[in-house]
């Protein structure tokens, strides 16, 4: 079932009036904000506020979705779940976005739930480290230190997957890279949207008009931030630039107008130039990390099935192996593989895919194509 994954799609559906009026919305408010703030330390660290206190806000979750807060593990999160017949052996370990400065799990709920919806396991979000007190370093730790205590917990590294978005998908990168290279056992698969993957200072002239949400500019000085003093070429700091043998299936998600959509496509490349099976998906007209906005764009409702479909295509790539977690942990033994399950027609309608969504699940998606990488 290679062929299943290692392709490019670009989904073919219908735009609907919902994204084109939050483009809108969000070259008006957010895209210049971002222009305002990120230009000194002063705004940065208020940018920071101002997402704290948003976070704040209560979102309403569905009936079915229970969130426990976990402070007792080397790293804090929240385990999310949707609905009540999910495998409590495996473990999506989640990294949210915000540019390594802002936003939280709290903040990423939208996604967290509907991964637990479509992966049919919990949802593992890590609460990182994050600036203006902390640098990228110091998050990539936290998340090595997570998964470390998945495995102590038993968890086999063939039923944990990671997903991130934005800079959650250059930590999702960052820590398979550097899990590979400290001979751990790699998790079964990896789901990044929208990553942000090159830190170089390279500039960044695809999509600088386009982009309803991010001003390419404040991504060149963030960047510039985070790499001081260091070698903005490692690829810890720069995956884009990494070597990816070994590491388990990838999924990459990204929006057609968005400015970080290149370093998407790089990654895809890159991977499969290493033999990694890769899922490449490029949604037209979408903004970055359009999977947030799944309570009012459908279209990022569909994104959802997408990732179940890849997930389940994944459990016939990797052998499970027969050692216990611990085991692996202990004798630093390489170990792949997963299992998912598609996502129930029950929860769909609480969860927020539509009854086309679950009949997509084993099926190509609807009028897909290539990509063009």
């Amino acid at each position: 079932m290679r062929y299943e994954i290692n392709m490019d799609v670009s989904p073919a559906y219908p735009f609907s009036w919902q994204a084109a009026t939050l483009n809108a919305i969000m070259r008006g408010t957010f895209k210049p904000a971002s222009q305002l703030l990120l230009r000194t330390d002063i705004g940065f660290v208020a940018a920071s506020r101002i997402v704290a206190l948003a976070g704040r806000v209560p979102l309403r979750l569905p009936v079915h979705v229970r969130v426990t807060p976990d402070e007792a593990g080397p790293c804090p999160g929240e385990w999310v779940r949707a609905g009540e017949e999910l495998d409590e052996r495996k473990v999506l370990l989640y990294f949210h976005g915000g540019g390594y400065f802002s936003c939280s799990p709290v903040t990423h709920r939208s996604i967290t739930w509907r991964l637990s919806a479509a992966a049919r396991r919990p949802v593992l979000a890590v609460d990182y480290r994050q600036g203006p007190v902390h640098r990228p370093a110091e998050a990539l730790a936290d998340a090595i230190a997570a998964y470390r205590c998945l495995l102590e917990q038993d968890y086999d590294p063939a039923d944990i997957v990671f997903g991130g978005d934005s800079a959650g998908g250059h930590l999702t990168l960052a820590t398979l890279l550097a899990l590979r290279d400290q001979g751990m056992p790699l998790p079964a698969a990896a789901v990044c949207l929208s990553p942000w993957t090159d830190l170089t200072g390279a500039p960044r002239r695809v999509n600088r008009m386009l982009d309803p949400m991010i001003p390419a500019g404040r991504v060149d000085w963030l960047a510039r931030r985070w790499t001081a003093g260091l070698d903005p070429h490692d690829p810890l700091l720069s995956p884009v630039l990494g070597d990816y043998a070994g590491l388990p299936p990838l999924m990459v998600v990204t929006g057609s107008t968005e400015v970080l959509r290149d370093e998407g496509r790089r990654v895809a490349e890159r991977a499969r130039a290493a033999g990694v099976p890769v899922m490449y998906e490029e949604w037209p007209r979408m903004p970055h990390v359009f999977a947030i906005l799944a309570d009012i764009v459908p279209e990022a409702r569909e994104v959802y099935s997408h990732i179940a479909r890849f997930l389940a295509a994944a459990q016939d790539l990797l052998p499970v192996g027969e050692v216990s977690a611990r085991d692996l942990l202990a004798q630093e033994v390489p170990g792949q593989g997963f299992v998912a399950q598609d996502l129930l027609a029950s929860d769909l309608s609480a969860s927020g895919l539509s009854a086309g969504d679950a009949s997509a699940l084993g099926t190509p998606p609807a009028q897909s194509g290539s990509a063009a990488v």
